[in-house]
């Protein structure tokens, strides 16, 4: 009916015959703003303290690292397995943070060390720069960003919880559920 017949890959491929994609409007222009703010240079500049020249292999650029991080952000992906699964698997986003086809872009094991490597006040300097600097540029509105992971020890006991909309206790709340 309407199914393709598994075809082997073709041993060389010429690279205008490769498929292309048109682009993710959001990220080409994301790109051309942090260009434009000298976002790469800055970044090195911050991260160098905790990167070592010269050990090693050659480490992922934090302008790429941050940029993956960004796309995690973006799509709701939490996890650094995912994000690396969906770089690598998106042409746009391989083109945003600078991959060609022929390139393997960083695994998730990579993230989790520079992640490891890189204090939070770096990230939340990054994160700060780029949120401020799309909220000026009109491609992101808010007015707060909160993140809270406290853990707080609760000293109540059920007998005396309350619903904050209209002051039930847990006792009514549930009698007025059951019936």
């Amino acid at each position: 009916m309407g199914q393709r017949a598994p075809k082997q890959s073709a041993l060389f491929v010429a690279s205008e015959a490769m498929a292309t994609s048109p682009g993710h409007p959001f990220c080409e222009r994301l790109n051309r703003l942090l260009a434009e703010a000298g976002f790469d240079a800055w970044i090195e500049g911050r991260c160098a303290e905790y990167y070592v020249k010269g050990v090693g292999r050659r480490g992922i650029p934090p302008g790429t690292y941050f940029r993956m991080l960004l796309i995690g952000y973006f799509e709701g992906l939490g996890e650094d397995r995912a994000i690396a699964w969906r770089c690598a698997d998106s042409l746009s986003l391989r083109t945003f943070l600078g991959y060609g086809l022929d390139e393997a872009t960083p695994d998730h094991s990579s993230l989790s060390r520079i992640r490891d490597r890189l204090p939070v006040e770096v990230h939340e300097e990054v994160f700060s720069f780029v949120l401020r600097m799309l909220e000026d540029k009109g491609l992101v509105r808010g007015r707060s960003i909160a993140v809270d992971s406290t853990t707080i020890e609760a000293n109540a006991a059920m007998k005396h919880l309350m619903r904050k909309d209209d002051g039930r206790t847990y006792d009514e709340y549930l009698t007025d559920l059951a019936r």
